[in-house]
């Protein structure tokens, strides 16, 4: 039988689960066309925060004056394990981000360029493809529908957004490394 670290570990680690989620979130945010671009790894990694954890969703929805209930937090979603964020360097933001945009680029899905020191990310036609082919997926309809939800909502500058979730969140900052947010 797993222990529950062995069992974080090992979610934790499964590069495939975090590739596809971004993916469909920078489909979400490349638009109808296909050609709009997320500015910064700063803003990647907070919508990506709000992503995987939809109850920050939720909360960070109604605090911007609209019906959180169209995030459809599930209970489980809410009290499981993957629902718990551990504290990372810059705050819950994962810091594998750039093997994740490495490995996503290499693989023809996106393409990455700098603007001063602003990253930013595009989808390429084969990304979209892909990305469409995840979105049809049962297991990625949740992820499919908060992407959208993070598009209408919370597309905000990277320094707005930094400064909504810090301002909105302060335990997000507040914990020591390692240490789980509830």
């Amino acid at each position: 039988m797993s222990t529950l670290p062995e069992i974080v570990n090992h979610l934790e680690g499964d590069d495939s689960l975090h590739l596809g989620r971004l993916l469909v979130l920078i489909d979400a945010f490349a638009g109808k066309a296909g050609d709009q671009k997320v500015e910064g790894l700063t803003k990647l990694a907070k919508l990506d925060f709000l992503l995987r954890y939809p109850a920050f969703l939720e909360r960070a929805i109604r605090v911007r004056g609209s019906d959180a209930s169209q995030v459809r937090v599930e209970e489980f979603e809410r009290n499981s394990i993957e629902a718990r964020m551990v504290r990372f360097r810059y705050g819950p933001w994962d810091h594998r981000y750039r093997r994740f945009l490495n490995t996503l680029a290499g693989r023809g899905l996106i393409h990455v360029h700098t603007a001063g020191r602003t990253v930013i990310i595009g989808q390429t036609e084969r990304g979209r493809v892909a990305a469409q082919a995840l979105k049809a997926e049962p297991e990625y309809a949740g992820i499919r529908q908060r992407a959208v939800l993070l598009k209408r909502h919370l597309n905000l500058t990277a320094t707005t957004l930094m400064d909504f979730i810090y301002e909105n969140f302060p335990e997000v900052a507040s914990l020591r490394m390692g240490e789980t947010i509830d």
